[in-house]
């Protein structure tokens, strides 16, 4: 009886566990939709897209 207990209370924690990966991808997806949304309206200029380099460049 201990044994299928602690089964039970395993796969609830990896349920849970999973679901909350699946709410966690999810959330960065709408993010991703949502920066792609912005950036094709036109709504940042390019020059601020762009990361500067923390290296000077070289001749």
């Amino acid at each position: 009886m201990f044994e299928t207990e602690l089964h039970r209370l395993r796969h609830d924690d990896l349920v849970r566990r999973a679901e909350a990966e699946r709410r966690a991808r999810e959330a960065l997806r709408v993010r991703r939709a949502a920066r792609r949304g912005t950036a094709a309206r036109g709504a940042e200029p390019d020059s601020h897209t762009r990361r500067r380099s923390w290296f000077a460049r070289t001749a």
